[in-house]
């Protein structure tokens, strides 16, 4: 991905800026396979994608109680469960698929030939899952597919050492085969550090959009991937667009999810009181 380059078919930097109305909007009022661009491998430095110190971007994102932030894979998986999307965290009309989770015990990884694999996770993750939603045919549309996925490492580098690789990918492979029979291409990607932009909610944003392809349900329709990054935390929703389903709608449905999650992480380890 190129940092700070278009954003086709998702309404450009206008939906990172929505994200924290939305966010304080809400606060006021009280597949398998499905994850495989959902991301990657964390290592040992993570180049910086964005200033993250204190004095940059004033108090953290969340004031994390330590005691609340899990170190086990038990507590991890735990902790996915109260963050994590749920059909009601898109809205109406969304409903769970089957298999509906999925991804506890594999990581996706691009490989050389721009293929998403299936593997084993490195001892840097603690747990990672993934839910799979779709919103039935009907009405002249075809079904829209949708994922939530959470990740959580041992540390705050590896979740930023994610969302680093995540920038480079769509620059090395700019189509990329999903599954079999499944392929996007025309990416286009943007990232925001806090504080850029008046991006307030996560630690680092990145939002990924371009066209997806598939032997089922034909295309080219839009797809959207966005990823937010918070402490050791990384989560994210994914669309594959289908026939008569525009951007604009598909952005509503990803946008609200992710603020459900990034509230829901607020109070999973936020410091009570």
């Amino acid at each position: 991905m190129v940092r700070g380059g278009p954003i086709r078919g998702w309404r450009g930097y206008g939906v990172l800026a929505a994200v924290p109305l939305l966010l304080m909007t809400a606060c006021g009022g009280g597949g398998g396979g499905d994850g495989d661009a959902a991301r990657k491998r964390p290592g040992a430095s993570p180049p910086a994608t964005g200033s993250r110190s204190p004095e940059a971007t004033g108090a953290p994102v969340i004031d994390a109680d330590p005691a609340r932030l899990p170190t086990t894979r038990q507590a991890a998986l735990h902790l996915i469960g109260q963050v994590i999307a749920d059909p009601e965290s898109f809205g109406p009309g969304v409903v769970a698929r089957t298999p509906y989770e999925s991804g506890q015990g594999t990581w996706p990884v691009l490989d050389a030939d721009c293929v998403w694999q299936q593997r084993k996770p490195d001892p840097g993750i603690l747990a990672t899952l993934t839910r799979s939603f779709e919103v039935p045919a009907g009405q002249g549309k075809g079904p829209l597919r949708l994922a939530a996925i959470v990740t959580v490492h041992r540390t705050d580098d590896g979740a930023r050492w994610e969302m680093a690789e995540s920038l480079e990918e769509s620059m090395r492979c700019p189509t990329q085969q999903l599954r079999r029979g499944e392929f996007i291409g025309g990416l286009g990607a943007g990232a925001l550090a806090r504080g850029e932009a008046n991006q307030t909610n996560s630690e680092d944003t990145l939002v990924e959009s371009g066209e997806f392809r598939s032997t089922e349900l034909g295309g080219p329709y839009p797809y959207f991937w966005e990823q937010d990054q918070i402490l050791r935390f990384t989560f994210a929703v994914t669309a594959k667009g289908a026939k008569g389903w525009t951007d604009t709608e598909i952005g509503d449905l990803g946008v609200q999810a992710q603020s459900a999650m990034l509230m829901r992480l607020h109070a999973a380890v936020g410091k009570k009181g």
